[in-house]
């Protein structure tokens, strides 16, 4: 599926609510089409908690008072699925850079919902919220925690898996992402299965099979993946959400053990939406008063 073309913001529109969402996970785009006025999108992937926000009205869209929508993403993945309204690709040079983007597009609201693991963008965002008086929600997906029958170790990081990684097993599904896979390229016994959208590049482990393929995925799909490439470790970073992930319910129901790398710290003091309704609430609270 090819990329549409990103829609750029303009600079200097006519004045109103504009919200910046540093993007790249569902709940972003699930957030940007509410948000942009595509309640029939986000109805059907928002869950039952956002239908009902949405069928409220649209919590976040007084009367009479159009949200401008543009969401940032990072460039990282070759043909991202843009989300409705405006669409800006590639940073902004640090805090700084997105303060002064802030200010020269009039934007009144901004909300991180990048990857839990985007640390640097995430202490960016709230520098920049600081430098510029814009308020800042944080829309943090909850992480996960085992459950019955789970064999779950944790990592601090992705070199600390990789040095408990031999321990656990041998045929490892490494779902960390493509861009932390230098930190198991000295791994030379142990056999990886990676599952990224594009292919990763160097330095990688020398025995590895890329799996090229989208989400989102579902639990018969991972019970065939583990039993087809004999997988006896699963490594994973504690991405969260409000489900349990089918590749950890296969893992489970597998007898699998699973490595889960923690979440890096994020800022102090920012204001936390744990949903995409949890968000629009936010939005129109902040505004009310």
């Amino acid at each position: 599926m090819s990329a549409e073309p990103a829609r750029a913001p303009e600079p200097g529109r006519a004045p109103g609510r504009h919200v910046l969402i540093l993007g790249g996970t569902t709940e972003a785009r699930r957030l940007a089409e509410a948000l942009a006025g595509a309640p029939a999108q986000a109805q059907a992937q928002a869950g039952d908690e956002a239908r009902a926000e949405l069928r409220r009205g649209g919590p976040a869209c007084p009367p009479g008072q159009a949200v401008r929508v543009t969401t940032s993403l990072a460039g990282r993945v070759a043909a991202p699925v843009l989300p409705p309204g405006e669409t800006r690709i590639g940073g902004f040079g640090g805090p700084s850079g997105l303060a002064r983007w802030i200010t020269a597009h009039g934007v009144t609201d901004l909300v991180d919902a990048t990857h839990p693991f985007a640390e640097r963008m995430s202490f960016n965002a709230a520098e920049a919220a600081a430098l510029t008086g814009v308020p800042l929600l944080a829309l943090r997906r909850p992480g996960w925690t085992p459950g019955p029958g789970d064999a779950w170790t944790f990592a601090d990081s992705l070199a600390d898996a990789a040095a408990v990684l031999p321990g656990l097993g041998g045929r490892a599904f490494l779902t960390t992402g493509r861009m932390g896979l230098h930190a198991f390229a000295h791994l030379t016994d142990t056999w990886f299965l990676v599952r990224s959208v594009d292919p990763p590049a160097a330095p990688a482990p020398a025995r590895l099979e890329v799996l090229l393929d989208r989400g989102p995925f579902t639990l018969e799909g991972e019970r065939e993946l583990l039993a087809r490439h004999r997988i006896d470790v699963l490594v994973t970073k504690d991405s969260g959400g409000a489900a349990t992930a089918p590749k950890l319910t296969a893992a489970r129901e597998a007898g699998i053990p699973v490595l889960v790398v923690r979440r890096p710290p994020v800022p102090e003091g920012v204001a936390e939406a744990g949903s995409v309704a949890g968000a629009l609430r936010a939005l129109r609270y902040d505004h009310a008063h």
